[in-house]
């Protein structure tokens, strides 16, 4: 039995967008091991208390930034990380 050259041009676009779909899926997923492994490099020299205080510090540093008012608003931030070290 042989098929017609219209259902195997169906037959190859399927096929090839199976595999521009896996490949995509493939790169994504590689993506997202690689992004998952550098942040846990980066975190795995901090202490428990120091990736606790971890999100005190970036918002006291992110305030302190701002002129005039930075400093006293970041003031609550920095006792909140000094507590947790």
């Amino acid at each position: 039995m042989t098929t017609s050259p219209s259902r195997e041009a169906t037959q190859r676009t399927r096929l090839r967008r199976l595999r521009s779909q896996s490949s995509w899926c493939s790169s994504s997923l590689a993506v997202r091991a690689v992004s998952a492994l550098t942040f846990a490099c980066l975190t795995l020299p901090l202490d428990g208390c120091a990736a606790a205080a971890f999100p005190c510090r970036v918002a006291s540093a992110t305030l302190k930034i701002l002129p005039v008012v930075g400093h006293p608003a970041a003031v609550p931030f920095d006792a909140c990380a000094d507590a947790l070290d």
